[in-house]
């Protein structure tokens, strides 16, 4: 048994089961990562896959256990390369950021600006997609933080950590009778149209909470991935947009106005997601401090390790 054969096994399942797909990932032939898979079936007496012919269709219930070792060992064996990584070159490296649109849109230029002045010698990656595709990026190693609000707090092997909270806004243009409801609410805007976001995203399940509380069904016409697209289908007449208040901007969005609605619904909250048994290099640490300052070094250490009374909640 080599660790070899683990990554082979591993990469063949999150591939989902194709041989050929995995080996041209592990740059190898097809035939090798089948030679390596039997040989280790055979030497733990085990199948780890179920196959028909010559084509795998299941993992085993013995293939699952394999799988969770080899993924545990191997997120090790990465963890040992990045302690060599962080005392060889400290101050230079790939920090990889999974991250959602209106993060990486309205929130994290000023931030990313600041660390690249403090780290010269560090490239940053940006992933972004839905919550759920950024924290799958995390626990599968391709990227190193999750930052999200919805889906990053159900994922048992990512450590969450809290960062800030927000609201949200109504958008509409300058003319549309929203705009004179005062106190806004539930009630006014439920009569309109609503462009407003996925409901894998940012926040939605509180919209749809409030509504619900209320007994209302909100006419939501149009949803989209980003505020950038809301606001501009809201520019365009198609309804009223309900967006994160980050995401509007006086100067530049001229041609629509705003509505605080913090009031109507429940505050949200943005966490960066670790991975439970994840090494951080030193400015990971430092990224981690900037974007939420609260969050030191000594205190995401304790987090990670477990320690009692290490809770960074807001």
């Amino acid at each position: 048994m080599n660790l070899q054969q683990l990554r082979y096994v591993f990469e063949v399942a999150r591939s989902g089961l194709n041989v050929s797909e995995a080996a041209a990932v592990l740059h190898t032939s097809q035939p090798g990562v089948s030679k390596q898979i039997r040989l280790l079936e055979e030497e733990l007496g085990v199948d780890v896959f179920v196959r028909q012919g010559r084509r795998l269709t299941a993992v085993t219930d013995p293939g699952r256990e394999v799988l969770k070792i080899a993924e545990r060992l191997l997120r090790d064996l990465d963890n040992l390369r990045s302690v060599g990584e962080e005392f060889g070159a400290e101050e230079s490296g790939t920090l990889t950021l999974a991250t959602t649109h209106t993060q990486a849109r309205y929130v994290l230029p000023p931030i990313i600006g600041e660390f690249l002045k403090r780290h010269p010698n560090v490239r940053v990656n940006l992933r972004q997609g839905s919550p759920a595709e950024v924290c799958e990026r995390v626990l599968a190693g391709t990227a190193d933080l999750a930052i999200a609000t919805e889906a990053i707090g159900e994922q048992d092997d990512l450590l969450m950590l809290p960062c800030y909270q927000w609201n949200r806004c109504v958008i509409a243009r300058p003319d549309h009778p929203i705009l004179k409801s005062k106190p806004l609410t539930l009630e006014a805007i439920a009569q309109y149209p609503i462009v407003t976001y996925d409901f894998a995203f940012t926040g939605r399940s509180q919209i749809n909470k409030a509504f619900a509380a209320r007994g209302l069904t909100p006419n939501v016409v149009l949803t989209a991935i980003d505020a950038d697209i809301i606001k501009t289908y809201v520019a365009l007449g198609l309804g009223i947009g309900i967006v994160a208040t980050m995401a509007f901007d006086p100067k530049a969005d001229r041609n629509l106005r705003a509505v605080d609605a913090a009031h109507l619904f429940e505050s949200a909250t943005t966490r960066i997601g670790v991975r439970r048994n994840a090494w951080l290099r030193g400015f990971t640490y430092g990224f981690i401090e900037l974007f939420a300052p609260h969050l030191t070094r000594k205190m995401v250490m304790a987090a990670l390790a477990g320690e009692a009374g290490s809770d960074p909640g807001l």
